[in-house]
């Protein structure tokens, strides 16, 4: 139970939640906006429930508060008003990751439970995390991310030890020795565990390596994407099992493998983890060895959720976590998926407001920059089945044609498609 869910059950409502994000040179308000959506339902999926949105035009964080002195006080006073109005605030949200400096200075003037982007993530993943390997990979993250932090906490302490007088002052009676001790004791702790679980995963990794070479010799499919587009719903029709799928963020955590046969031509299929923007970087680190069913897989199923009105980022977004991977070379088919959920409005005939998603039918978007996927992409719906006729046809030529490659000695086990 992560510590919304808590909350949740002790006071019978979720926690409430306010919005901070930053609208600069680079990221414009309407950027700004799609990036709170997306915190607000990591925020709803970790249990929290979103009722304000702060916004403030910068050149880029402040490197004290990550806000301004101004916009801090104006959140202030919102908390201090629904206080009074006995709506009591739980959280404030930010939505980039801060430093333990930005913490605690907007924690003096805020007084109330600061979380950022990165910190609500480990969260959800910590609530996600059903197996051993997955608790571990994430109390890695969460370490990892808690030891920086950890180093800042005790430096009001140093700054009272230095006292003035030249070393002998009042300020440093029983402070420097006491102070010191607790910070490395505590740096100790994180330390001593960071390597244990680095271990430990170690250990889940030969595990792991032992069961991926006793697979026999199958082609390996995984199905990679941005978190929420449909993978699990896509796994279980290919495979007629019952892997978890849920409209929420990070569903699924494990790495699931499951045999499918289309036709007569079986094939290893892997439903990994979500990927997002601003993915933590030590998250990435500590699921490595979940992530290693993307980069030992013979063929990547890129699946895209169509029907999201920033779904071109999302691509990119996932393009970028698998070169970070090593894997932005393996032959890959983009599915398209929910095409249901794909709206467009009509323009008028003397609307002279450029052709994009928004106002194009799905025929006339093929058409577009889709149309260089060739034969490599594909649209349906898992969830009303649509097209999976075709889908299941064109995967079963793609898997044929690698495992003739990788396995020639048993091609003519696997007729053509008429």
């Amino acid at each position: 139970m992560n510590e919304f869910e808590d909350s949740a059950k002790k006071g019978g409502t979720a926690e409430t939640a306010i919005l901070v994000g930053l609208i600069t040179k680079d990221q414009d308000e309407a950027k700004t906006e799609e990036y709170l959506d997306e915190l607000e339902f990591l925020a709803d999926t970790a249990g929290a429930s979103t009722v304000k949105r702060f916004t403030q035009k910068a050149d880029g964080p402040n490197h004290t508060s990550y806000i301004g002195k101004g916009k801090l006080e104006e959140i202030s006073n919102f908390i201090k008003e629904e206080e009074d109005n006995d709506h009591p605030i739980g959280m404030v949200i930010f939505d980039d990751e801060l430093s333990a400096r930005q913490i605690k200075n907007i924690q003096k003037v805020l007084d109330i439970k600061i979380l950022d982007r990165t910190s609500l993530i480990l969260d959800i993943f910590a609530m996600r995390a059903k197996t051993a390997a997955a608790k571990t990979q994430v109390e890695l993250a969460q370490d990892r991310y808690l030891l920086p932090r950890l180093q800042r906490m005790w430096t009001h302490l140093e700054r009272q030890a230095g006292g003035s007088g030249g070393g002998g002052g009042k300020g440093s009676v029983g402070l420097r020795g006491p102070g010191e001790t607790q910070l490395e004791m505590d740096r100790r702790i994180i330390t001593n565990r960071i390597s244990l679980l680095k271990n430990r995963l170690a250990e889940i990794d030969k595990q792991k390596n032992t069961q991926r070479k006793n697979r026999g010799k199958l082609i390996r499919v995984a199905l990679v994407g941005y978190t929420n587009v449909g993978k699990s719903t896509i796994m279980n029709l290919l495979a007629k099992s019952d892997v978890f799928a849920e409209n929420k963020l990070f569903a699924t955590l494990d790495t699931t493998v499951r045999k499918v046969v289309i036709r007569n031509l079986p094939f290893l299929l892997a439903d990994t983890v979500g990927f997002i923007r601003k993915l933590p970087t030590d998250l990435v680190d500590s699921f490595k060895s979940t992530l290693d069913e993307v980069r030992e897989a013979d063929f990547l199923l890129h699946v895209v959720d169509i029907s999201h009105p920033d779904f071109e980022e999302q691509i990119q977004v996932v393009q970028q976590t698998l070169k970070e991977l090593g894997c932005s070379d393996k032959p890959e088919m983009v599915v398209f998926n929910k095409i249901d959920n794909y709206h467009w409005i009509q323009k008028e005939q003397d609307d002279l407001t450029p052709a994009d998603k928004s106002n194009v039918t799905l025929d006339e978007l093929k058409k577009t920059w889709m149309a260089r996927y060739n034969e490599n992409c594909i649209f349906i719906s898992a969830k009303n089945k649509e097209n999976l006729e075709e889908f299941r046809n064109v995967l079963y030529k793609r898997i044929r044609e690698l495992h003739v490659q990788k396995y020639p000695y048993n091609d003519f086990l696997y007729p053509e498609i008429n």
